[in-house]
Formats: C-alpha cells, structure tokens, sequence
C-alpha cells in the first residue's frame, strides 16, 4: 500500500455556536494547506455525542460547521469535506485501537481530567476513550500532518504512541504513519474576552466572552469594546505583554486577522491606548468574519447543498479509509 506523503487530517466538533478560536485556531488554517496538502476535513460528529447533544441540535450543528468550512474557503471539489458518522471506518478502527493504546496513556490525557471535572464517575466512557478515537480519525487515513492547537498536542501524541504500538504489535513496521503536529499562525490559543487566562469557550455563560461566528458586526465591536484589558497602553515589544493576559489575547488576535507577528502589530500600535487599540480591532474583525458570516447564512439556507457535499465527501473518504481497514483487519487475524 503506498505511503502518502502530504495527507492532511482535522476535523471540528458540531458543538454549537462556532467562535473566533475555532476560525483563527483550526478553520482559516485549514484553508491555506489546500495549496500544499492533500486534505481531509471532517465535521466531527462522533467525537460530539461524548456529551449529550440534542439531536436536532446536532443535526444542524453539522450543517453549520461544514457551511463554515465552504465559507471561508475550503473546496469540497479539491478536497475532501465529510461528517464522521457516515465513514465506518472511523468506528471500527477505533475499537481496534481501544485494544491496542494503554489505560496508563488516557490516565495522563488532561482534558479528560478538564472536561469530566468533579465529576469524573458521571463521564461516558467515550469522554474517557476520546483520545484514541481521534488516533482512528487520523489514521484510518493514513495522515501524514494534523492541524492542531496547542490544547490537542497531547492527543496527537497518543496517536503517534498507538500508531506506533500497532505497527510493533502487528510487525508492520511502516503501516501507520506516525503523524506530524501543524500549529500555525499567531492565535493558536485564542482566550476569552472576559478572562485572559482561559481559553475562548462555547460553553463559558457569558456570550460577551467570545465572538461567534454567527456575530453581526454590531455585535463584534460591542464584544471587543468591552474585553477585558489593563489601564496600562500597549507596550514596544512581546515581552512587555508578560503577564497581561487580555491585552496579549487581543494583540494577538489582531495579528492572525491581519496576517502580522505580534511584534508588527506591537509596532505599529506600541504607545497607544486600549481606546485607540480596540477600534481598530474590531474594523479589521469585521472586516474579515463578516463576508465569511454572510455566506455561512447563505449556505445554511440550502440544507440539501451541504447535505450533498457531505455525503459525496463521504463517498470520497470511504474510498480511502476501505482499504486501509481492509489491511489492518488482515494484520490483526479478523477472517
């Protein structure tokens, strides 16, 4: 079977409510490797209903994450777009996995401990199991490269260490590929409005806290006008953002909308006073989120369009993951 070279792997949970952190840490990065890469991205579906989802709400949540997807530029002609649940795969390749990863390896995943919190009894099992599904994700595709914030580096390594076991295990010495991490871009880690040392959270119960994608531009320049910050201006240089979590977290939004640096952006506003500093972020967010925001509506009033996208993307991505299934059955003994 032939090794890919350039096979990209990520996917979004249909959660609800899509922010800024999902666009500037994931989506927007996904559109760029279109140009270098052979891409997969999936709408996450099964990794969702680790916590309850109502599934009407899911349903929808789906659409719209693939409408996100088009919308800011991803081609589900060169490409490929698809949901979760409709690629077996993605399953049964998962409780191979289950079989072959360690419970010592899930026991040092810390967003399960983040995720479960106090009450880690209450948790699914596929809270727990999340990491390894993941690992199926990816190399049930045989990705080479993985797209990923710095909150997901942990998973990626599981998937490298499973990959890695079942290729020992099964002396299949090249089968999986042991996939590469991707973090890119100034807003790897894009934290809330209201709280600079937390990160930017579908769940947190302040809508203020994030900006949705959903946002009009009223909206957005409300959200920023009233994020947190410090009476202090901006400073020369990164260093002198230490310590002052909001202002770091706004600065480097501006830097991935405007393709700079933080050291760009700090020089061209270093001096200047929050006043100054968040007008100009939010006509440069809106200038940037709106048209993606317009089409997103667009796309979401023809359900039967992304329904087709995702099921032709499916077609594609099963063509794929088939074979490789097909070898791992022969590998493991399944007759």
């Amino acid at each position: 079977m032939e090794q890919p070279r350039n096979r990209v792997f990520s996917g979004v949970q249909p959660t609800g409510n899509l922010h800024l952190g999902n666009y500037l840490g994931a989506i927007r990065n996904f559109v760029g490797l279109q140009e270098t890469h052979e891409c997969l991205y999936c709408v996450v579906d099964m990794h969702a209903i680790t916590v309850w989802q109502e599934p009407k709400e899911l349903a929808a949540n789906t659409r719209e994450v693939a409408a996100a997807y088009i919308a800011s530029g991803i081609d589900p002609e060169r490409h490929i777009v698809f949901n979760q649940s409709k690629v077996s795969a993605h399953a049964e390749l998962a409780w191979i996995l289950n079989c072959v990863a360690r419970i010592g390896w899930l026991n040092r995943m810390t967003q399960f401990k983040d995720k479960a919190g106090k009450d880690r009894e209450k948790a699914s099992v596929g809270l727990y199991a999340y990491p390894v599904l993941m690992a199926a994700d990816i190399l049930a595709y045989r990705a080479t490269h993985v797209p990923v914030g710095e909150d997901q580096k942990q998973h990626l390594e599981l998937a490298r260490d499973t990959a890695q076991k079942f290729n020992n295990d099964f002396a299949a010495p090249d089968f999986f590929p042991l996939p590469e991490p991707l973090i890119m871009g100034e807003a790897t880690r894009v934290m809330s409005l209201r709280d600079g040392t937390k990160k930017m959270s579908k769940s947190d119960p302040s809508d203020l806290s994030r900006i949705t994608m959903r946002d009009s531009a009223d909206d957005i320049a409300k959200k920023i006008r009233k994020a947190q910050t410090d009476p202090e201006p901006l400073p020369e240089t990164v260093e002198g953002l230490a310590g002052r979590a909001g202002a770091d977290n706004l600065v480097g939004i501006y830097a991935a909308l405007s393709g700079k640096t933080r050291a760009e952006v700090l020089a061209e506003f270093s001096g200047a006073q929050f006043s100054v500093f968040k007008p100009a972020l939010a006509d440069l967010a809106v200038e940037k989120l709106t048209p993606i925001t317009t089409e997103m509506k667009r796309l979401m009033d023809d359900p039967a369009y992304i329904d087709s996208v995702l099921e032709k993307g499916a077609v594609r991505a099963r063509a794929i993951a088939d074979p490789v299934i097909a070898r791992v059955r022969e590998l493991v003994g399944f007759i």
